[in-house]
């Protein structure tokens, strides 16, 4: 056996002994949580604490608290909307062409430069 299986075994025994008699059964019974009578009861309990017709005044009162938007900022997040898709939409065509032009004129260039060499050589 080794020094450290030795240590930890040691270790374990030590510290087994100092639990108390039904440390297992005290650990799994509040693993487990309560009972259900027990949560039964607690229902019960605060089912008593409440008014009637609460659950009917808190849909209510949640209603009433939420506003509608106006017509008018739906009309304004609209027009926001358009306008960002239209700036989006303008960037990247200009991006594009401008693209396409650099690309045609370096082709153009190389063209030219074929053309020059064609011309030194005759």
């Amino acid at each position: 056996m080794k020094p450290e299986e030795h240590a930890w075994r040691a270790l374990q025994d030590h510290a087994s002994a100092q639990l108390k008699g039904g440390f297992a059964d005290r650990v799994l019974s509040a693993a487990q949580g309560p009972r259900i009578e027990t949560w039964r009861e607690l229902f019960d309990f605060g089912a008593r604490k409440l008014r009637p017709g609460f659950a009917e005044r808190v849909l209510r009162a949640a209603k009433s608290a939420v506003d509608m938007p106006s017509l008018a900022s739906q009309f304004a997040l609209s027009a926001v909307t358009a306008a960002v898709c239209l700036a989006a939409v303008v960037f990247v065509h200009e991006r594009s062409v401008q693209q396409a032009d650099e690309r045609n004129l370096a082709q153009w260039q190389q063209m030219v430069l074929v053309a020059q060499d064609d011309t030194v050589g005759l």
